[in-house]
């Protein structure tokens, strides 16, 4: 039974991008933000540390337990063995915020220098276990078409955007090409929010109060990128289309599919582009979520959706992830809701498989 982590995460070493310092001299400072030094990069801080949408504490970002495997590889690799887990995938952290950059030529090169030292140097260090998700600066979408080709020809198993992108929802017209780009090369897209990235934040931006912020930001987040994408049509018009929502829990999704289908039943005339109703649109495998070891509507959500659309995953190294035990942990919740064998290995490993086509 392979355990596959559908969303881990690595801290870019940025200081390592020679090629990008080079082209862009000076790209990357430091800024005061709330009397802590975090990233300056055009300008804006990463993450920001006061405010409304602020972002999670500079100093207590990663869970201590994990900290040497933040930063050291073959440490990693050491805690997956203890976890039990296989293969891992990786994201980023201020990669996320390559959706804000402005200059299209530092947007590109951000994009090109954070993928060749995830994919090249991170998941080159052990390719059968370390598994890489890329960037695209999608705010610039000829960029973003070409860097979404190389970042697949490199080995990424899917790519990320943010569940908006400035102004405009995921439904948008004018995004349509990199949907039906990702859909064409087999790429997965995976929805990943970031307080304090100077990302739009639909709900969490209200608050100022990082503990509301991050209760708030990633389900709300999800729902919204969720509605864009199902009642806006893309993924009818896209079927081939795989998409995860990550890091926002799974409680709320079987309560908005229902809300989302009585929305198509009722009001059907004003849904022209969406001609599936969202369970249909589980069911045919394209959207997946992940949930964390301590998920505890687990067996309510594999109920009422099925087991196909749910994948584990540790957020290891962050400060809310449950390591060690993660997997021990999934493992005694599937136990005492009297899942088998078959429905175990979907939720831990083989669900994440078709949607990173491992």
């Amino acid at each position: 039974m392979a355990v596959i982590d559908a969303d881990a995460h690595v801290n870019e070493d940025a200081l390592s991008w020679a090629d990008l310092e080079i082209l862009h001299p000076g790209w990357l400072s430091a800024g005061l933000s709330g009397g802590k030094w975090v990233a300056q990069i055009e300008g804006k801080l990463f993450p920001v540390q006061e405010g409304p949408g602020c972002g999670v504490p500079i100093d207590r970002s990663v869970n201590e337990a994990a900290k040497a495997g933040a930063a050291d590889l073959d440490q990693r690799l050491r805690d997956m063995d203890a976890e039990g887990i296989d293969v891992q995938v990786l994201f980023g952290g201020l990669s996320i915020g390559v959706t804000t950059f402005e200059d299209p030529g530092f947007a590109r090169d951000f994009a090109q220098a954070y993928n060749d030292w995830l994919l090249s140097k991170v998941c080159s260090h052990a390719p059968e276990r370390l598994k890489g998700v890329a960037v695209v600066p999608l705010q610039h979408l000829d960029t973003a078409l070409l860097e979404l080709e190389r970042a697949a020809s490199l080995g990424a198993v899917a790519v990320t955007i943010p569940p908006v992108l400035g102004e405009r929802n995921l439904d948008d017209e004018s995004l349509l090409p990199f949907f039906e780009a990702a859909a064409g090369l087999g790429l997965a897209v995976t929805i990943h929010s970031a307080p304090g990235m100077n990302v739009p934040l639909p709900a969490a931006g209200r608050f100022s109060n990082y503990a509301q912020v991050h209760c708030l930001s990633f389900p709300v987040d999800q729902m919204v990128a969720f509605t864009a994408l199902a009642m806006g049509g893309v993924l009818d018009r896209f079927p081939a289309l795989r998409v995860g929502f990550m890091e926002s829990g799974i409680g709320w999704v079987p309560y908005f599919v229902h809300r989302m289908h009585e929305h198509h039943e009722k009001l059907g005339s004003m849904l022209p582009a969406m001609e599936t109703d969202p369970r249909e649109i589980i069911e045919r495998g394209q959207c997946f979520f992940s949930f964390e070891a301590e998920e505890p509507l687990l067996e309510v959500c594999v109920e009422q959706l099925g087991t196909s659309p749910w994948m584990f995953a540790s957020d290891y190294p962050h400060w809310d992830s449950d390591f060690p035990g993660t997997v021990e942990e999934c493992r005694s919740k599937c136990a005492a809701a009297g899942f088998g064998d078959t429905t175990t290995s979907a939720l831990l490993g083989e669900n994440a498989k078709r949607l990173y086509r491992l």
